[in-house]
């Protein structure tokens, strides 16, 4: 029979195995710069760790950055091979991969793999780019820094124009194998959710499970409403970013009725609604010019009906409105709430004034939502300043999306995270 203090030793070694296999999640601050309007982070990667600021493209499809633009080279680079499985995976285009299944063996299969990243603020591709694999160190949200190999592009520096000024690549947060999203994952074993709360100031990005430790933050996760992700279906190869259904908009409750001769087949194949993208990329919603053209009529008559004084556009924004007489709000200005109705009525996206309205000088506010053109790529994308204080969770091991109201109507802001308050729920 096995003595007590030999039992006892092998209970506390499975409760540390336990415990160190328990998933984890992980915490990168988040800040906007205001002459671009772009999401940035600092993550440091190499040895020795070098801190690098990078700018967030929440549908890109993996992390690249300027390699050369250290003062000293990382010694832990590790070169990937152009034969190797994680090559074939990073590279997302058809093109690329029937090239990767034809190339000789005998002559580059220990060649570095070539990814050729892309800046998505000016959509330039780049014409090499090496894929390797190097440390980066992420905290967790019980402040533990861990350190882990993680695989990006070391791209050239002529990549980084149209980026914030600093700005040294871009981290992909989409739903591709090699995203920063699916390598933290894989690697750690964490909880296939991903959770965003912008902010014009500061805000946050959350890899896992997360709760707040205050009643009054939990009750928001709480209700969170969910609606499925669907998949991208205007593209002739599929897109790694994140895409809801928008059956119709509505606006101060009434809804906008859009001409079906006006949509794609497309859209038309899409249960009826509009594929909508979010985007953290875009600053402001874009619309398609025909769903625009709707859009800002039907606006238009209901602020004239709360009597608000339209002004003279200021570009980039079409509908600009008088600040002065307008009533305020704990969600900003007293203006039309827009409504997406997504997969039934009782699924709703309110918009109110916070993110609606942008505050253009002392006197002036425009509406925030602009003209995409008459055949952009995505017939509707939700903008990073309609993103803001409002938590965004994506649940990519059920496919959804939940998204809370304004935090603002909580008396709360995303600039209110604290990494202290916040904690990995329990499994």
């Amino acid at each position: 029979m096995a003595s007590f203090p030999l039992i006892f030793s092998f209970l506390c070694l499975v409760a540390k195995l336990c415990h160190a296999q328990s998933p984890v999640s992980f915490v990168i601050p988040v800040t906007k710069d205001n002459s671009t309007l772009q999401y940035l982070t600092t993550l440091s990667y190499g040895t020795p760790l070098l801190p690098t600021k990078l700018v967030l493209d929440l549908g890109g499809p993996f992390l690249w950055l300027d390699c050369a633009s250290r003062n000293m080279p990382s010694s832990s680079t590790l070169t990937t091979p152009h034969r190797s499985i994680q090559c074939l995976t990073a590279k997302t285009h058809e093109a690329e991969a029937t090239s990767f299944l034809s190339s000789p063996t005998d002559q580059d299969q220990y060649q570095p793999c070539q990814v050729f990243p892309e800046n998505s603020i000016t959509g330039t591709v780049a014409t090499e780019g090496e894929f390797v694999q190097d440390l980066m160190s992420l905290q967790s949200t019980h402040k533990l820094e861990t350190i882990h190999q993680v695989r990006f592009t070391c791209s050239p520096s002529m990549l980084l124009n149209g980026l914030a000024r600093g700005a040294k690549g871009m981290v992909g947060l989409g739903r591709s194998r090699c995203s920063l999203t699916s390598q933290v994952f894989d690697s750690f074993g964490t909880h296939r959710k991903l959770t965003l709360c912008l902010s014009s100031s500061t805000g946050v990005i959350l890899f896992g499970n997360m709760d707040y430790e205050s009643p009054s933050g939990a009750e928001i996760l709480r209700s969170l409403t969910f609606t499925p992700l669907i998949t991208n279906q205007n593209q002739r190869y599929p897109s790694q970013e994140y895409f809801v259904n928008v059956n119709s908009i509505k606006i101060n409750g009434k809804r906008l009725s859009f001409n079906t001769s006006s949509k794609s087949q497309d859209e038309e194949d899409n249960n009826g609604g509009t594929q909508t993208q979010l985007s953290s990329i875009v600053p402001y919603t874009t619309m398609q010019s025909s769903i625009y053209a709707i859009f800002k009529t039907a606006f238009v008559d209901a602020a004239m009906s709360m009597n608000m004084t339209r002004l003279a556009s200021v570009a980039p924004f079409e509908l600009c409105f008088s600040y002065r007489g307008i009533g305020r709000s704990q969600v900003g200005p007293s203006v039309p709430i827009i409504e997406l109705v997504l997969q039934s009525e009782m699924v709703k996206w309110s918009i109110y004034g916070r993110n609606s309205m942008v505050r253009v000088s002392n006197e002036i506010m425009c509406l925030g939502f602009l003209d995409g053109g008459v055949n952009p790529r995505n017939p509707i994308v939700i903008g990073g300043y309609q993103l803001e204080d409002v938590i965004v969770q994506f649940d990519l091991a059920t496919s959804m999306v939940g998204f809370s109201s304004s935090l603002l109507t909580k008396n709360t802001r995303c600039s209110d995270f604290k990494f202290g308050s916040i904690h990995a729920a329990s499994v």
